[in-house]
């Protein structure tokens, strides 16, 4: 049974997704002309299309500086992409300048969890170790509650894995792949610095 799309249909997804007409179409096409599950198809193909080009060299992009209202806060970001080209775009700069405004706003410890010092890592473990035997948890599920509660720490203090404060409901690493799907380039979070007053 073929579905008939609406050229309304393909624009209105367009404009949600900033995807390419013919990859919404499709994507309607395959969804049977569900805008919703049609952005969730585009998402996942994005993502897929993006898993490629991850390995691809970056050596190009921006320096964003983020200072909070009142001077007491501030961030310098470096985000690179693969050509000068894309670090023009709006869709570019709009990420490195939310990605500046997430680390003032939820002050990261690393860009990835791999970062983390692993010394650091242990003892953060033996800390949750040690919680959940004074909580007289059973030895047997010890190390699996430290190692959950190391999961939050990573999802609490590691950039990529945080939750994105302009939609709780995507990660940092989610947003800057759906990035890479609509821009079509790899994007690398280089390294960032945040500064508060007194801190």
């Amino acid at each position: 049974m073929s579905v008939n799309i609406s050229a309304d249909a393909v624009k209105t997804l367009r404009e949600r997704t900033g995807a390419a007409m013919m990859d919404c179409k499709k994507a309607l096409v395959e969804t049977g002309g569900d805008i919703e599950k049609a952005i969730e198809w585009l998402r996942k193909k994005g993502a897929a299309s993006a898993e490629k080009k991850v390995g691809r060299t970056t050596n190009e992009g921006l320096i964003e500086a983020y200072i909070h209202p009142g001077s007491r806060l501030g961030v310098l970001i470096e985000v690179n992409c693969e050509t000068d080209f894309v670090a023009k775009t709006p869709d570019f700069r709009a990420l490195v300048k939310d990605l500046a405004m997430q680390i003032a706003a939820t002050s990261p410890r690393a860009i990835s969890r791999e970062e983390i010092p692993a010394d650091q890592v242990e003892k953060e473990l033996e800390i949750y170790r040690t919680q959940a035997r004074n909580e007289k948890k059973p030895e047997n599920v010890v190390e699996r509650i430290a190692q959950g509660k190391l999961e939050k720490f990573y999802q609490d203090f590691v950039l990529l894995e945080q939750s994105f404060i302009k939609d709780q409901n995507r990660s940092v690493k989610q947003v800057v792949t759906d990035v890479i799907a609509k821009l079509g380039e790899n994007i690398t979070v280089k390294r960032f610095v945040r500064f508060q007053l007194g801190a």
